[in-house]
């Protein structure tokens, strides 16, 4: 896979149910979910997203998007979060997200 990005998960329950939730914001591209042991590596190329929605869609509708940062030891790519949404990208935020001024 070229220029892989993504998150960097440290091994818990949750797991399995981020990786759906990042598979479910991201239809028809190739993702890699890469165990490790102690932590689980899930990379696309170029470009990956997941929601909140999704997130709480399959972690209940209590998980909060934030939490997801205390599971993430590490990421590859850029990362770009707001309160409803997280991404990782080459480059600079997409041209739609740049601060105005």
């Amino acid at each position: 896979m070229d220029n892989p990005v993504g998150p960097i998960l440290r091994m818990c329950d949750e797991v399995d149910l981020i990786a759906a939730a990042i598979e479910d914001d991201n239809p028809g591209r190739e993702i890699a979910v890469i165990d490790r042991g102690s932590y689980v590596r899930i990379h696309a190329s170029g470009h990956l997203r997941v929601t909140a929605g999704s997130l709480k869609r399959h972690l209940g509708e209590t998980f909060e998007i934030r939490s997801l940062e205390a599971i993430m030891s590490s990421f590859s790519g850029r990362i770009h979060t707001t309160s409803d949404s997280v991404e990782w990208s080459l480059g600079a935020r997409p041209a739609a997200q740049e601060p105005v001024g």
